[in-house]
């Protein structure tokens, strides 16, 4: 029941995302907490505490106009007092008026219904080609350095 639970939580996560809130998420963190995308891009690196982490989110919304997530997979291990996730999300839609198309898998730790670490991997290179493109194009934070801290 509570993985079933939780699982429903991170797909109504990434429902809120569609709906334009790319930052619905942020709310469910530890003040801690630490998200690490992979990758030497604009939108990769460790960021550490919600308002960094906000502000790499920010950053995705500004750059990638009408995405979408479609999740394929939740995988829930554990429990309340310490919970792995594991999401499997097919991503679309446009980079600089350009279309977008990728996928992603995310690892979330979980501790008493608050997220304390997401690591973010989609296809790299893809990723950074795509930003390195829309750079090429004027669209000069797609190739700004990445948001840490």
């Amino acid at each position: 029941m509570y993985k079933a639970f939780v699982a429903r939580q991170i797909r109504h996560a990434f429902a809120q995302m569609n709906a334009g809130d790319l930052t619905a998420g942020v709310g469910r963190m530890a003040p801690d907490a630490v998200y690490e995308f992979a990758g030497e891009h604009a939108l990769g690196g460790r960021r550490h505490g919600r308002e960094v982490i906000t502000k790499g989110f920010e950053r995705m919304g500004r750059l990638f106009q009408d995405g979408h997530f479609e999740v394929r997979d939740v995988i829930v291990k554990g429990w309340p007092w310490k919970t792995r996730i594991v999401t499997i999300v097919d991503i679309t839609g446009s980079l600089a008026g350009e279309p977008y198309a990728n996928n992603m898998i995310q690892v979330l730790d979980m501790r008493w219904a608050r997220i304390t670490s997401i690591y973010t991997l989609e296809d790299t290179q893809h990723l950074a080609a795509e930003l390195k493109r829309a750079g090429d194009r004027g669209v000069y934070e797609a190739v700004a350095e990445p948001i840490v801290g």
